[in-house]
């Protein structure tokens, strides 16, 4: 790619074969669209919806229930086979209504184009699509133009560029056509260029067209965003990997009892079709086919919990992600700052003032020495004050909801707000200082004055710029109301107070101000900024939200990583990094740093940097790619088209509701309503929340499809007949688990769970502790159920003996559920209705349960018969056994699972996360 920044405007002009003072004439224009194609941005084209529906039809469990729907079709149960079709169609649509961010994110990206363009085609303006500009057209830029392309600029006059969205940096940029940089300068520091889709918000340029459509930076940012693939969450992961094991084992036990009845002589008729009927009950009890459905409604049902928390999530299971994220990468500008200019520090008649409150209102307070100030009694300031009021383009204007709206420069804006704690607002001064003439801000200058009558007579000028130019102008220094000769000593002390300013990396302005006895021709307006009275030094910034230090105190007590990426100077970048508490022993790394690192440098320094400066997009992406290949969960916020690539890229993407771009909230998974960085602490114990009632609910469907398959295959093997019939498994799996599931999964948190450490992604969902309680629980609903069932085959028919196992096993599946609310603390401990909602659930089961075997119009259907009290004398003890064993195994747990039940650290990230 062509470095553009490091030709003149000339060698520019050769070289894209343009003349830069008439442009392009109208029939190269034409030829070139032809050879270079339209300056709009591509990327690849979504999935067709045929194809992403049949990609949900993948999964290893949900074939091994579609051949379990086939074989029960082949043998005539029409029921079982619908039910079957039921489910593996629902959880398909679910499963596509979760894709296509990609595109969503690409189609904003395209709308940032700007839709119209002035040119200068053969000497002539025309206004034309932005579409049909080519590289050599000359394109004209005011304020309030959206840039159409790349441009390298030719003509600049006071030309500002806002740029936060695709750079990061924080106030807008000066540019200067004059200027030829080095080819390896960065992005943000490239003055002479304009880039597509970013903003002119003062003065006026022309440039000639370098680069169109994806060969922009904006197209290389839509490129990564094609690029970067959609990857699973760890939830996912995991639930994909227990899907396998089910299923492997599944087949497993299917090929056992197949093996079995063969050698007992199952090769033909009625025998070797029942064996094909226990093959679908073992299938249909193995599955937990309600377990995708309860995980959908429990990760939307968070969702819901996090909208009240500022947060919008765009991606289910980007939910449970949060809760087990390791590394947060911040961008800087509008996510920890407010994206905003402020003056926090002023210097005036020497002595040191410190600012605090909002950036651009009234609110907040002028100390000196601890102590409130006002101009009234402290005239220096009131100087200070009135120059940053009235020599001023700006303008705040008050909204309905009572905020307040900067139009203007922000540097110009932080002045207002100095200007506005003290009590001074340009309107309020007008009638007395009105605006008579002015010396318009010129960046070879540095430079802006405004001239306006004094109310002794004559007239004032007063001038702001850059602190080396007004010095260098001043003869004199106000101190305590009068004017005092400027000497050595002086001015060494005003540029000690500067270098003392900058070296908290403040952009620092001085202010000045000059007696006229009249007002000067126009031709000798460049002269009345000489013979200066300097007053001030204004340290401005974009300060931190008021939140910020506390989320990020917070994210590390909970054992989360904070790392900041920002397009901004390295200087400024560590300043914001050390109020943080973020710079530690690995410093700030810059973009020309990281490009001379290689692969697997970059993965040994992201261990140690917590900062980095002036990056790209493709650097941050490449950040986020090392963290995750540390064995890192990372989560990615930001506000600008800059974050966009990177936010895809993480394992979840974090935009900003009101200063986010389109294109960020497209990439991301997630967005902040308020723009509150503290809002991901929140959302980061919702997630935690959320995935420790997936594991309660998981134990709980577990368990009882275990036990389940215990005993149709115990069954099976002593050759008793089939106890559950696929019908009834269904049921119990669909109907009487997923309510009490769904319950489970809107359980309060458990207290500390924000001063543990995250989990590790590589840990299982069914780990050593759960694995042995789901052995010792199945063990005893096995126990219950077919020990009724062979009691009730002495005393019923097959049917009778089916409801008698049905009915237990059902209501020991109910009880199941109340001790599954805590893996350790005993059910009474916690209240039996402290959860109201597994209250209603399991009623909602029972009731529901019961209408199969006492409604006459289902007993056929699910082969019942109504039970007297009798049966149930039977069925109550032994449904109440496993409750009593999963009370008891609490209590056995600690003494059996040892060091397994305690998480401990892990080592590659900087003991910050646990297993």
């Amino acid at each position: 790619m062509q470095a553009w920044h490091s030709l003149s405007v000339a060698a520019a002009g050769r070289e894209l074969g343009t003349d830069t003072e008439c442009g392009l004439t109208p029939q190269e224009a034409a030829a070139r669209l032809e050879r270079y194609g339209p300056n709009e941005l591509g990327g690849k084209e979504g999935e067709p919806l045929w194809r992403k529906l049949l990609a949900q039809f993948q999964d290893y469990l949900v074939i091994i229930l579609l051949a379990a729907g086939a074989v029960s079709f082949a043998v005539g149960e029409r029921t079982d086979a619908a039910l079957i079709l039921l489910i593996v169609v629902l959880n398909a649509v679910l499963g596509v209504i979760q894709e296509g961010r990609a595109e969503r994110a690409l189609q904003a990206l395209k709308q940032l184009a700007a839709p119209q363009a002035r040119v200068l085609r053969g000497g002539r303006v025309f206004e034309v699509p932005a579409a049909t500009i080519v590289p050599g057209d000359v394109v004209l830029l005011e304020a309030g133009s959206v840039v159409p392309c790349d441009l390298r600029l030719t003509r600049t006059a006071s030309l500002k560029i806002e740029e936060a969205a695709l750079t990061g940096e924080s106030v807008p940029v000066e540019k200067d056509a004059g200027a030829v940089l080095a080819a390896g300068a960065p992005l943000a520091e490239r003055c002479n260029l304009a880039y597509m889709g970013t903003t002119v918000v003062y003065g006026r340029g022309e440039g000639v067209a370098c680069a169109t459509g994806m060969a922009t930076e904006m197209g290389r940012i839509a490129g990564l965003l094609a690029a970067a693939p959609e990857e699973l969450t760890p939830l996912q992961q995991k639930l994909n990997a227990l899907g396998k094991s089910l299923g492997t084992i599944t087949l497993v036990i299917c090929g056992v009892v197949f093996l079995t009845g063969f050698l007992r002589g199952a090769h033909t008729g009625a025998r070797l079709l029942e064996m094909f009927l226990v093959a679908v009950s073992l299938a249909v009890a193995a599955i937990p086919e309600g377990l995708p459905a309860v995980v959908t409604i429990v990760l939307a049902l968070g969702m819901q919990r996090m909208v009240e928390r500022n947060a919008i999530v765009k991606r289910l299971h980007a939910v449970e992600t949060l809760g087990s994220t390791t590394v947060i990468c911040t961008d800087k500008t509008g996510t920890l700052t407010q994206n905003k200019m402020a003056a926090v520090e002023l210097w005036c008649g020497a002595a040191a003032y410190s600012v605090s409150g909002a950036a651009y209102g009234r609110e907040g307070a002028i100390c000196r020495a601890g102590e409130k100030v006002e101009p009234a009694g402290d005239p220096d300031l009131a100087r200070a004050l009135l120059i940053a009021a009235l020599c001023n383009d700006a303008r705040v204007e008050q909204e309905a909801d009572g905020g307040v709206h900067l139009a203007g420069d922000p540097t110009e804006g932080a002045l207002l707000g100095l200007a506005a704690k003290g009590g001074l607002f340009p309107a309020d001064l007008a009638g007395t200082y009105p605006r008579v003439a002015e010396v318009p801000f010129d960046s070879r200058r540095k430079l802006m004055s405004t001239i306006h009558p004094a109310p002794a007579g004559g007239y004032l000028v007063l001038t702001k710029g850059a602190p080396d130019v007004v010095l260098g102008r001043a003869t004199r220094l106000l101190v305590n109301g009068r004017e005092e000769e400027l000497t050595p000593a002086r001015r060494r002390e005003i540029l000690a107070a500067n270098a003392a300013l900058a070296g908290q990396a403040l952009r620092v302005l001085a202010l000045a101000y000059r007696h006229l006895p009249q007002l000067p021709a126009e031709a000798d307006l460049g002269a009345v900024e000489e013979e200066l009275t300097f007053v001030a030094l204004a340290g401005l910034k974009d300060p931190l939200r008021a939140e910020a230090q506390a989320a990020v105190q917070r994210c590390r007590s909970a054992g989360i990583r904070t790392v900041m990426i920002t397009g901004d100077h390295p200087d400024t970048a560590a300043a914001i990094g050390r109020e943080l508490g973020l710079v530690e022993a690995g410093g700030v790394l810059s973009g020309v740093e990281l490009d001379k690192l290689s692969p697997a440098a970059l993965g040994e320094r992201v261990r140690t940097v917590n900062v980095y400066a002036r990056v790209a997009p493709e650097h941050k992406s490449a950040i986020v790619k090392a963290l995750k290949e540390q064995g890192e969960v990372v989560a990615v916020t930001g506000d600008g088209v800059n974050d966009a690539p990177a936010l895809k890229t993480a394992d979840i993407g974090v935009a900003m509701g009101i200063t986010g771009t389109d294109v960020a909230k497209g990439a991301a998974d997630m967005i902040l309503t308020d723009d509150n960085f503290a809002s991901i602490v929140a959302a980061v114990e919702e997630g935690r929340v959320i995935y420790s009632n997936i594991r309660k609910f998981v134990y709980f469907l577990l368990s009882c499809n275990v036990g389940e398959v215990l005993i149709v295959f115990l069954a099976e093997l002593f050759g008793l007949p089939l106890p559950l019939l696929p019908v009834q498994l269904l049921w119990l799996n669909l109907l009487t688990d997923a309510f009490p599931a769904l319950a489970l999964g809107v359980e309060k948190a458990e207290p500390g769970i924000m001063d543990r450490p995250p989990r590790s992604p590589r840990e299982p969902i069914l780990d050593r502790p759960m694995t042995l309680g789901i052995i010792v629980q199945s063990a005893a609903l096995t126990a219950a159920a077919l020990g009724v069932f062979t009691v009730a085959l002495g005393r019923y028919d097959v049917t009778g003996a089916r409801t008698l196992a049905f009915t237990t096993l059902v209501l020991a599946e109910l009880l199941r559920a109340y001790t599954s609310r805590s893996e350790r603390i005993p059910v009474l401990r916690l209240g039996l209705f402290s959860n109201p909602s597994l209250f209603l659930g399991t009623g909602f089961s029972l009731l529901l349960f019961l209408s199969t075997i006492y409604v006459p119009a289902l007993q056929p259907v699910f082969r019942t018969i109504p039970l007297s009290w009798n049966e149930w004398r039977l069925i109550l003890p032994a449904a109440f056994l496993p409750a009593a064993a999963a009370e008891a195994w609490k209590q056995l747990r600690p003494l059996l699972t040892g060091n397994g039940d305690k998480r401990k650290a892990v080592a590659p990230a900087g003991d910050h996360r646990a297993s």
